[in-house]
């Protein structure tokens, strides 16, 4: 017999005889011997605590993701306004705020969500902008922040029409509901301030509108009269707004700005008196304007004020009223004629003459318009006198019936 025959025997006999086995004990399984016992190192208080932290420090990044996912999700999903609505952002507002200012007006529905992720949106020193804003329908915190991140505020506006005083302009934008602020004690220089439309949002002070228009005017002036005709009787761009005023008083027609202006250029280039009407009216009543039930009298074209060019030579020393640029630009650059003269046609404007004896054709024919209307012949119709002699011989200008602010 071999060796290995021999082993096998030996290791049988060491086992012991076999038992044969029913087939139910074959099929039941073996029994699995215990697991070894845990350390004493396993059972300790370190290892049990560090085991818990791990387990918190899984749970909280759980909860975190969550958070921040529901989170996100809301910032992004539409939110509960369910109409148009206008909010107010104040100067100096902070974010916390505004958050609580939005969900106190039903726009957001979570002011520490809206809080907290509109900060990561902004960048270092960026911030919200003051101002009122109109947030739409169901707009979401994403919406929102950058409304109010992007400085689109709803605008508002005050129109100056040409030809309004610095007082005029004062009153217009005191009776404004919007615009915020006391106005200057110290009114600005009459002719000072740009005539025009001025956009601005809630919270305007009236003192900035005043700053842009002065700085409106000024560049205004500044380049017409760098382009004007080298060839004016004018030393001053003073001389230059003061003339400008009056020709927008003068006429409303756009068409016959820059032909007014040659007139009284020509008169100035002749040493002419200027016998303009609005001057008289602003000799008398200053920036306030004449009321409107008061008339002009043949008596108050012989008083004697500082603005008064049917009294005083030359220029009056301030201008009467802030000028537009289309009289800016007329006066720096007028038509050439020899026109001395101009008065109503009767249908808005003026017909103009170069001689005396064809200007009191037309006078005429002025007077008896008027006098078919019944006119009061006390009444001056626009500050003109009756013709008498003038300088060097030539007639006051005659009754134009215009528009006077």
């Amino acid at each position: 017999m071999s060796d290995t025959t021999n082993q096998s025997n030996d290791s049988q006999a060491q086992k012991g005889p076999i038992i044969p086995k029913s087939p139910n004990e074959a099929l039941r399984p073996e029994r699995v011997p215990e697991p070894p016992k845990r350390s004493r190192n396993a059972r300790s208080q370190i290892v049990l605590f560090l085991n818990f932290i791990m387990t918190m420090a899984v749970l909280v990044c759980v909860v975190a993701v969550i958070a921040f996912y529901y989170a996100t999700s809301t910032y992004q999903s539409p939110g509960p306004l369910q109409t148009n609505t206008n909010f107010i952002v104040r100067n100096g507002a902070g974010l916390a705020e505004i958050a609580s200012n939005l969900e106190r007006n039903a726009i957001i529905s979570d002011a520490r969500i809206f809080r907290y992720l509109t900060a990561t949106h902004l960048s270092a020193g960026e911030s919200l902008k003051a101002g009122e804003y109109e947030i739409k329908a169901r707009a979401s915190m994403s919406d929102i922040m950058e409304l109010l991140k992007s400085g689109r505020s709803i605008l508002y506006s005050v129109s100056f029409p040409e030809g309004l005083t610095v007082r005029q302009m004062f009153d217009r934008m005191l009776q404004d509901p919007v615009l915020e602020g006391d106005l200057p004690a110290a009114l600005p220089a009459e002719g000072s301030l740009r005539p025009d439309t001025y956009k601005f949002s809630r919270g305007t002070k009236r003192s900035e509108i005043i700053e842009q228009m002065a700085a409106a005017q000024q560049k205004l002036v500044d380049q017409v009269w760098d382009k004007r005709d080298p060839s004016l009787p004018l030393r001053s761009k003073d001389e230059f707004v003061t003339l400008a005023s009056i020709v927008e008083k003068e006429t409303g027609v756009p068409d016959e700005r820059a032909h007014v202006a040659s007139v009284f250029l020509n008169r100035l280039g002749k040493g002419m008196r200027l016998q303009s009407d609005p001057t008289i009216i602003y000799g008398l009543f200053g920036g306030e304007g004449k009321p409107a039930d008061r008339p002009i009298y043949q008596s108050d074209l012989k008083r004697d004020t500082p603005y008064n060019t049917y009294v005083i030579k030359g220029l009056p020393p301030t201008p009467i009223a802030n000028p537009g640029k289309d009289a800016l630009e007329a006066v720096a650059n007028p038509w050439k004629t020899q026109d001395l003269y101009f008065v109503a046609d009767g249908t808005g404007g003026h017909v103009f003459a170069a001689t005396l004896e064809e200007h009191n054709s037309n006078v005429k024919r002025w007077r008896k318009l008027e006098a078919d209307k019944g006119s009061d012949p006390n009444i001056a119709v626009d500050g003109q006198p009756e013709e008498q002699p003038a300088d060097n011989g030539a007639t006051a200008v005659p009754p134009k019936k215009k528009k006077i602010n």
